[in-house]
């Protein structure tokens, strides 16, 4: 008689068996997968995560990343908040000893049944012994294990395979999927309610003021910053978010907790420089550097700095920031020339990019060329 290698694996395990409902279905040649509902906190005690290794120095082994400590912070707090929802199937890679069993005289589609699966629980020498393999979820795992919660039930779709290969290219081949672009992500933050994970829950307010800016019936940046949904805009929406990110921490819009006297000053700011630049106001990146991403964000520094001059007790105003860059307009070069960033640091107009040197290049150049200017007033 022959013996599966899954029988073989099973008698290693002689001990309790978790029997959970499930469906099992069918995709592709005749595989079939298995989904089921689970609480998050007993993963680990069926599977495993293969991290990548090497044994020696050639031959790689596993598939999986080591556990991100932050990431896996960000989602714990998420699920300790209120009402948290984790609706994406973690996957798992089955060996041969997990067994379905299907339910008799319960009706089933053709290409789906259900029935009850049998998943051994140990006790289990070591970790590779476990007959689960966490293909994708690793983090929202680890997160489950972690939180304090008493319990969290989560979707677990599973296939069965005793090949490592397979495994690994199931997981490439979910992670390989693009995600939603980042600009999509941060537009639809404003409409958003509810915990978000810190580094999310940071943009919501700066990509708050890029939407009223973007649309606000009576705003100089009205259409004006390209979005998902605003494909013909000029300014990037990230060039934008970084700037009023920088305000927000370090400058003039710290000072105010009301979003409408924040949109004021901004609104004021950008006024002033539609027309104090009118020739380069409107103009794409490619042919003004005034919209460029290196432009944008160094003008906030600018806008910034103008707002701390005016004083704690006023609110400025556009006359205030249009005073300000009349006096700068003669050391700019947006659309032609040369800037002279001091020593040998000399740019041709569309030389500059949106790099970190080139943009703290740029707002230096500002920046000084203001203070010269008010010491020669």
């Amino acid at each position: 008689m022959q013996v599966s290698v899954g029988d073989e694996m099973a008698k290693k395990r002689a001990g309790r068996v978790l029997s959970i409902p499930a469906i099992e279905f069918r995709q592709g040649s005749g595989r079939r997968l298995y989904s089921f509902a689970i609480d998050g906190k007993l993963l680990h005690s069926f599977c495993t995560v293969s991290r990548v290794s090497r044994q020696g120095t050639e031959t790689l082994t596993g598939y999986q990343r080591p556990e991100v400590a932050a990431h896996i912070s960000q989602i714990r707090d998420y699920l300790e908040s209120e009402s948290p929802i984790l609706p994406n199937a973690i996957v798992v890679a089955f060996d041969g000893t997990v067994r379905f069993r299907p339910h008799q005289g319960i009706p089933k589609t053709a290409y789906s049944r259900q029935g009850t699966l049998d998943i051994p629980l140990g006790p289990f020498v070591d970790e590779t012994l476990k007959p689960g393999w966490i293909v994708d979820g690793q983090q929202r795992a680890a997160a489950m294990r972690d939180a304090r919660v008493d319990s969290f039930p989560v979707c677990v779709v599973g296939f069965v395979t005793d090949g490592l290969e397979e495994q690994r290219q199931q997981f490439i081949l979910v992670n390989a999927t693009k995600p939603l672009p980042k600009g999509l992500i941060y537009e639809l933050l404003p409409s958003t309610e509810g915990k978000l994970p810190v580094a999310l829950q940071k943009r919501r307010h700066p990509a708050e003021l890029v939407e009223r800016l973007n649309f606000d019936e009576y705003s100089p940046l009205k259409g004006m910053i390209r979005t998902p949904t605003n494909g013909k805009g000029l300014i990037a929406d990230n060039s934008m978010l970084q700037m009023l990110a920088n305000s927000l921490t370090d400058g003039i819009l710290y000072r105010y907790d009301d979003i409408e006297d924040q949109l004021a000053i901004l609104k004021a700011f950008w006024t002033a420089v539609a027309t104090v630049f009118a020739s380069d106001w409107g103009l794409p990146p490619k042919r003004s550097r005034l919209l460029h991403g290196a432009g944008v964000v160094a003008l906030g520094f600018v806008m910034d700095t103008v707002a701390e001059r005016v004083g704690k007790s006023r609110q400025p105003v556009s006359s205030h920031f249009q005073q300000a860059l009349r006096e700068l307009a003669p050391h700019c070069r947006w659309s032609n020339g040369t800037w002279d960033f001091g020593g040998d640091n000399q740019l041709k107009w569309n030389e500059v990019q949106n790099v970190p040197r080139h943009i703290q290049m740029l707002a230096s150049h500002l920046l000084v060329s203001l203070r010269r200017v008010a010491v020669q007033k």
